[in-house]
């Protein structure tokens, strides 16, 4: 079968590949601790689930606009401006299958073949797969530990070419949980106005910042950046609604009529009943949002304080989102009845294998000394698979 050259370039997401191997596993008997899901371990809020409840009983079952219901868009733009001092009208907003779509669709609107996307690294796994798949070139930025993980905008300005069209910024990261400073996000969009690009600012985990931490909007900061800026977001972590699959994006008319054009003949629409789910999740009470923003904060604290304390492990502290990125390298090339840890990969094979830990190697978020461990699971979950985890290294050669 002759497959087209786009799609055969892509390479799968491992963290949905580890995720699927642990459950295939867990589902022969296996205890595995699963360290590697990217969602919430808390439930949807019960006024949520009772707005889809109401909207299915109502009979809202059939198509919409493409772009999304009205009020769905006038909620996100009330959004906007309540917590991120982002002004959009409605006609500037356009709701997605999650915010991975709507990441997806502002990429491939935006850039055609040859055209270069700027990713600083480490990255989420799919920002690489949808630039190739727009037929795109990724031009990956490497952070380092002294710049808290995070790419400079000397860097930036460096790395800018005719061929630019767009730099990604995830803040809070994943897989870091590093958040930019308004500072920095000042000194980026200074690049990003001067050289006349756009800047894709993926803010999916914003509600999740711990220990003072600010989340900021590029595209607050004047009206400049704002007018360069494809905002993204969605109820997928805050309102811990994965499964429900809504996101949604705001920017200049242009580029989100392109967008809403693609979704029309690419879905057609948002699932009607997720839409009415959303609104009243963006409409409605956040007072869950502190206790569960707690609890991801008292396991990240305790997750990294052990992980710091075993041999041939480094771990920064994460100010946002629930994961930690601990550097593995200090064991690789060590052994275990022949074989022998060359990096995140056979790493993290060998936890789950052995040890029965899912975790996802840094390989695929382009920083191959590191491993994610996910921190949305329960207290007791994360002390057993750190348990195993210390035993996992005390066994290497």
């Amino acid at each position: 079968m002759l497959l087209s050259p786009n799609v055969s370039i892509i390479e799968p997401s491992i963290t949905l590949a580890i995720s699927a191997k642990a459950k295939a596993m867990k589902d022969k008997g296996v205890d595995v601790i699963a360290l590697s899901a990217g969602e919430p371990d808390f439930g949807t809020p019960e006024h949520i689930c009772d707005a889809a409840v109401e909207a299915i009983r109502a009979g809202f079952t059939r198509y919409t606009p493409s772009a999304g219901i009205p009020e769905l868009r006038k909620a996100v733009c009330n959004k906007f401006r309540r917590d991120n001092g982002l002004s959009y009208d409605p006609s500037q907003v356009l709701i997605g299958c999650g915010a991975k779509h709507s990441v997806f669709l502002t990429i491939l609107v935006l850039t055609g073949p040859g055209d270069e996307v700027i990713i600083p690294a480490p990255y989420w796994v799919s920002y690489p797969e949808m630039v190739k798949l727009a037929g795109g070139i990724p031009v990956f930025l490497e952070s380092s530990v002294e710049n808290g993980l995070k790419i400079t905008a000397d860097q930036l300005r460096k790395a800018v070419t005719p061929k630019t069209k767009l730099v990604v910024l995830n803040s809070p990261s994943n897989p870091t949980g590093m958040i930019y400073t308004e500072n920095e996000l000042r000194s980026l969009a200074q690049v990003i106005v001067q050289k006349d690009i756009y800047v894709l600012s993926d803010e999916i985990y914003e509600k999740l910042v711990f220990g003072g931490a600010k989340h900021v909007s590029i595209g607050s900061l004047s009206d400049d950046i704002f007018r360069h800026t494809i905002t993204v977001n969605g109820v997928s972590k805050a309102y811990c609604m994965t499964g429900w699959r809504i996101g949604y994006a705001a920017g200049p008319l242009e580029i989100i009529k392109a967008m809403d054009n693609v979704q029309s003949q690419e879905v057609s629409n948002p699932t009607s009943i997720s839409q009415k789910a959303a609104l009243a999740a963006l409409d409605g009470p956040e007072d869950f949002i502190p206790g569960m923003v707690d609890a991801y904060e008292k396991r990240r604290k305790y997750m990294v304080d052990r992980l710091n304390g075993m041999e041939g492990v480094r771990c920064m502290m994460p100010e946002g989102a629930f994961y930690v990125f601990p550097d593995v390298s200090g064991v690789y090339g060590r052994r275990f009845k022949g074989m022998t840890i060359d990096g995140s990969y056979a790493f993290s094979d060998y936890m789950l294998d052995e040890w029965k830990i899912a975790i996802v190697p840094g390989i695929g978020f382009g920083a191959d000394n590191h491993v994610r461990l996910s921190s949305a699971t329960s207290m007791g979950n994360i002390e057993k698979a750190l348990d195993r985890f210390q035993s996992g290294l005390d066994a290497l050669e």
